[in-house]
């Protein structure tokens, strides 16, 4: 029988009387039939207040590459608090950290840490502007780089207001934000070197940096065409611009050096977080020492309170040895099963009529839906996806899966983790199969 939610839907209630929205992150909100509560998780498995298994491939938004409640980062944290938890102040954890993510990313020369991916763009970002002198960032349709005002400026414009193809729009999706803070930004497409050189050129001399995600994780799973990171470096050096890699996704899921090493680049600035913390609240900001120049002189401000905080510390230092303990053959153990994966619901969605083309590596991976009509192919960046990808008919799929117990990101983005295992990913396809058999029968296209 399909799973039901009960108990979700009476805590959910009951929650919209103290918390604004129920919710503590408004994406959480988008969950249907209602935003589960979870009780406990194990490996690759999680397990919701009204009983329900889950094989979960949200696996923490990513964060938790290790699986659910791994016993020795446990250990690790419950030994620390025992210790202590905050001290503002130094501890030897915070050299450990730091000399440990030296040895595993060539360019993380000095590193600094924060609470939040999204603390590390705002630091990267003014780092860059004190570095070069100039206003401007380069980023990418699609690409997401935290909450803050600046992090999402032109991140998923509607369709309607894109703007023109060679010139996206800059706006950004919530009222309250800073209006000056949209024209510090220029807005490139993804996966095109000539358009890229053609933004660069029109604002040459102004642009303090180009920022993105390596493998760009955050809307459907596209890898970057050949060339374009070759061109980003380019374009860097010859104008004086620094490269930031936001690996807030990519960071060590693709390899004790990160998509970096997966690629073969070099950037002048990385932000690290969810996996380099282990579902802690962690995240690293790492670079050149020409590039973290300006903390070092104290020309720009970087703080925090709970910065560096020794429990924090102590989960990344466990998650960081997990992944330098894996060797040279990561990633391709949970790529392969990754794959495997795709391959698996591919099939599903042929014998059920379902138009499913999973897109991605393997270890992260995005279930695209073809609208009727659709060009098949990969998709190769924002606008195409929105175009192609029918996300009212994949919703409606995602919710067969879970009551099925089979959980997905609601935005269509599967996570394998290292938890995951060859038997796994055939129960998987088990529990699949008669969500897809219940979508194909009831699945109607909004009038």
């Amino acid at each position: 029988m399909p799973y039901t939610f009960a108990a979700s839907e009476k805590l959910f209630a009951r929650a919209q009387r103290s918390i604004a929205s129920g919710v503590s992150s408004g994406i959480r909100k988008l969950e249907q039939p209602v935003p589960l509560y979870f009780t406990h998780g194990a490996g690759p498995r999680l397990w919701d207040v009204d009983g329900n298994e889950y094989l979960d491939y949200a696996i923490g938004q990513g964060a938790l590459l290790y699986g659910h409640a791994p016993a020795g980062l446990a250990e690790a944290l419950g030994a620390q608090a025992r210790r202590g938890t905050h001290w503002a102040a130094q501890s030897e954890l915070e050299i450990e950290v730091a000399e440990r993510l030296q040895a595993m990313i060539p360019s993380a020369e000095l590193v600094r840490f924060n609470n939040s991916a999204t603390e590390v763009v705002t630091a990267a970002f003014r780092l860059a502007r004190a570095h070069t002198g100039r206003p401007l960032i380069l980023r990418f349709e699609g690409h997401y780089h935290g909450w803050a005002d600046e992090g999402l400026v032109g991140y998923a414009n509607p369709p309607g207001r894109w703007g023109p193809d060679e010139d996206p729009a800059r706006i950004h999706p919530s009222q309250g934000v800073i209006p000056a803070v949209l024209d510090q930004f220029v807005v490139a497409r993804w996966n095109d070197p000539d358009h890229l050189r053609r933004r660069v050129e029109e604002y040459r001399g102004r642009i303090a940096a180009i920022v993105f995600e390596p493998i760009l994780c955050n809307t459907c799973c596209l890898e970057p065409v050949e060339g374009l990171m070759r061109t980003i470096r380019e374009l860097c050096d010859r104008d004086g611009m620094l490269m930031i890699a936001d690996e807030t996704i990519t960071g060590l899921r693709f390899g004790a050096s990160c998509a970096q090493g997966y690629l073969g680049f070099r950037p002048d600035l990385t932000i690290l977080g969810k996996a380099v913390g282990g579902g802690t609240p962690f995240a690293v900001l790492a670079g050149t020492r020409a590039a973290m120049g300006k903390i070092l002189s104290g020309e720009v401000v970087h703080a925090g309170t709970l910065n560096g905080n020794p429990l924090c510390l102590a989960g990344s230092r466990w998650c960081l040895d997990f992944v330098a303990g894996l060797g040279a053959g990561h990633p391709a153990a949970i790529n392969a099963l990754g794959r495997r994966l795709m391959d698996g619901l591919a099939a599903l969605g042929r014998s059920h009529g379902v138009p499913l083309r999973p897109q991605g590596p393997g270890l992260a991976f995005h279930a695209v839906i073809l609208k009727p009509g659709s060009a098949e192919g990969p998709i190769r960046d924002y606008r195409d996806y929105v175009g192609r990808h029918d996300a009212a008919r994949w919703a409606h799929l995602r919710r067969c899966l879970l009551e099925e117990g089979v959980r997905a990101i609601e935005r269509g983005l599967w996570f394998t983790s290292l938890a995951h295992t060859g038997a796994d990913i055939d129960e998987t396809l088990r529990r699949a199969a008669p969500a897809f058999s219940r979508h194909a029968a009831s699945w109607r296209p909004p009038q």
